[in-house]
């Protein structure tokens, strides 16, 4: 613990770590401000794509957490720095929520839903049918298929919810052909996350409540980490896996000791 205590950076993903969806969770706010006393940077690195960071911002702060707005990346921008590098000034069929839209909008990229050059997919109330067959006819015209994250579930305050994989997946097997997932554990999104921190990956800890994204995305970019139990993973679930965290936590509350 002391050793995780003494890191600079702390990269935090949010459903399951934070929150479950308006409920804060134990030892959270304890957290937060262990990490602004000890001077700590700190990222709240998020595969959900719905929201702006300044959502999450707004949506911590009715939590009754005060944190920046620059403290925030989400998958959603992390797709739209990829596709504008891949293809800057393209257009996108998009089925999601308001964060990706914006994100993508930021990015110079365009709406199109007759002939784009991608279809991008995340989680969102958009989500219906009649989208999912206009995306099967647009990617079998040769548009490419784009995932904001592989997650196939999420946290919520009912259970276990459908997440962008398992959304995705009808495209998928309707056109055969295969996404390219962007978000968590991709290490586009990881590096991003240690520039915007400013710090190298020796001096920096992935905390997540998955072992699938989280922890294999911080052991593969050579980050500490930590799984905490307060999401989506038991300890059971851990053996499954052929790697291990660091340290197994009942959440970041345990962090400040």
């Amino acid at each position: 613990m002391d050793e995780l205590r003494n890191k600079k950076g702390f990269i935090c993903d949010m459903d399951g770590v934070i929150y479950h969806g308006n409920k804060i969770l134990p030892g959270v706010k304890e957290f937060v401000d262990w990490l602004y006393r000890e001077e700590k940077s700190f990222l709240f690195l998020t595969n959900a794509s719905e929201r702006s960071p300044r959502e999450l911002q707004q949506k911590l702060k009715r939590m009754g957490l005060d944190v920046d707005e620059s403290h925030f990346y989400t998958s959603a921008q992390a797709t739209a720095r990829f596709i504008s590098s891949q293809a800057p000034g393209c257009s996108a069929y998009v089925i999601g929520g308001a964060g990706l839209i914006m994100a993508l909008h930021d990015a110079d990229i365009t709406m199109n839903d007759v002939d784009p050059d991608y279809v991008v997919v995340g989680e969102g109330n958009t989500y219906n049918y009649e989208n999912i067959l206009k995306a099967v006819r647009l990617v079998s015209r040769g548009a490419k298929l784009i995932g904001t994250n592989s997650d196939l579930t999420g946290p919520s305050e009912d259970g276990i919810i459908p997440a962008c994989r398992a959304m995705i997946a009808p495209i998928e097997m309707a056109t055969g052909q295969s996404a390219y997932f962007v978000g968590k554990p991709n290490p586009l999104m990881m590096r991003t996350g240690l520039r915007i921190l400013g710090a190298h990956s020796e001096d920096v800890v992935m905390i997540g409540d998955r072992m699938d994204t989280d922890i294999v995305a911080g052991i593969e970019t050579g980050l500490d980490t930590v799984l905490v139990l307060s999401g989506v993973t038991d300890l059971n679930d851990v053996k499954k896996f052929p790697y291990r965290p660091r340290l197994i936590l009942k959440g970041v509350g345990e962090i400040p000791g």
